[in-house]
């Protein structure tokens, strides 16, 4: 019952000063209206990664972490002058009225929240940024004091090799040895000048506990021509349950015992062949915001859905390519907000997530169709079987995130 997620961009070249321009600093958005924003462009970023991964691996199954790979993202922001901070706005989906020196303190300010509000009674929730500096490098004083909780330097030119291992070692620290071993062994070397990483971890309990002896084998469709047998875990209870046409899918809400974080389903028709990718294609903020948000009354489900442990890693760096951040990696990055030193450049991407879903809980386009699965009685209980594949998400309603989201496809994968 545990998900351990990483995202590292690896910067391997010489590092790109002051920390703010006039542009930084205009003061344009309050507080709260800026954590408001902060957030709006998050869920337009996730939902955007998650429709360019779907299409980089259309046949795989899909687990990461939109929340870390963003989090990575704004240190990136944070430390970038020039065109690259344009390019990163835009990929970020920042509004262009919310200034670097407002979104910095949206940013300390949802940090502290999440630190001193963690709902640890009821589930764990845990998020840390690291800049990993090479210790000669020159970091521009007011950078280094508004990131003095996230900056570490390590000896990057003579001891790349304890370097990684010590970035690894964090790793697996803040994940609780879910993920280890993030930095391949030629990652780092004597040129690298930075890595910036965040690590998430969660652990939650469901609300309502599917019950180990019911827990059954049976067939899971991967395809129209190849099926498997797989675990299922199965309950009866009161759920939020619905059908969505605008996505093409049934919805069942699975929330965690606290409810602040629920696991969300969308589980296509069967008869439709590229369900999945139709779901990932129509989801926009507006309509998963609907979704969290919608009223719909309570109702007995019998629920079946599968029990699996996932380890994903990704092709990240394509993706943030995909979706505008490419400039990171064309050698002619601007990091001036971090350092006067210039020809910054990231080599790689790295991204790696783990989700295992068992009877506790979890430890980490358009469609027109006509619906066969809505209930003709709806006295009796709704069916949702999910025994082919679906999407799913863990969404967080009090900041409006997506921690973790992925596409269950194949269960020998």
């Amino acid at each position: 019952m545990l998900i351990g997620v990483l995202s590292a961009l690896i910067m391997a070249s010489s590092a790109a000063g002051q920390c703010f321009s006039n542009n930084d600093t205009s003061g344009k958005k309050a507080l709260p209206e800026a954590r408001t924003s902060l957030y709006r462009g998050q869920l337009e970023f996730t939902l955007n990664v998650f429709n360019a991964i779907n299409k980089a691996i259309p046949e795989d199954n899909i687990f990461f972490s939109p929340f870390s790979v963003y989090q990575s993202l704004l240190l990136a922001y944070f430390s970038a002058g020039g065109s690259t901070v344009e390019s990163l706005r835009e990929a970020l989906v920042i509004d262009e009225k919310l200034d670097k020196a407002s979104l910095m303190s949206a940013y300390k300010s949802d940090k502290w929240s999440r630190a001193n509000n963690n709902n640890s009674d009821s589930y764990e929730f845990s998020s840390a940024n690291k800049l990993f500096v090479e210790d000669s490098l020159d970091v521009a004083p007011c950078t280094k004091e508004f990131f003095n909780e996230e900056m570490e330097p390590l000896d990057f030119q003579n001891a790349p090799t304890e370097a990684r291992e010590h970035i690894n070692q964090w790793v697996a620290r803040v994940t609780k040895d879910n993920i280890k071993s993030l930095i391949p062994e030629d990652g780092i070397g004597q040129s690298t000048k930075l890595v910036l990483a965040n690590a998430a971890y969660f652990k939650g309990v469901w609300a309502s506990k599917f019950p180990a002896e019911r827990t059954k084998k049976d067939v899971f469709y991967v395809s129209e021509t190849r099926q498997t047998l797989v675990p299922f875990m199965k309950q009866k209870g009161s759920f939020h349950y619905t059908v969505n046409e605008d996505l093409g899918a049934q919805i069942l809400e699975l929330p965690y015992k606290g409810n602040d974080i629920s696991m969300y389903i969308f589980l296509p028709p069967y008869s439709m062949k590229e369900g999945v990718t139709n779901i990932i294609a129509n989801l926009t903020p507006e309509r998963l915001a609907a979704v969290v948000e919608e009223s719909y009354m309570s109702r007995e489900v019998l629920v079946e859905i599968p029990k699996f442990t996932i380890e994903r890693e990704l092709p990240l760096r394509g993706v943030l390519e995909t979706i505008g951040a490419g400039d990171l990696f064309d050698g002619k990055a601007n990091f001036s907000s971090l350092t006067t030193q210039r020809d910054v450049a990231f080599d790689d991407a790295i991204h790696k997530a783990k989700i295992t879903l068992d009877e506790e809980g979890t430890t980490a386009a358009a469609a027109t169709a006509i619906f066969g699965f809505r209930s003709s009685r709806p006295v009796e209980p709704a069916r949702f079987v999910a025994n082919f594949p679906f999407v799913y998400i863990l969404y967080e309603r009090p900041t409006n995130s997506v921690l973790f989201m992925g596409v269950y496809r194949d269960p020998k994968k």
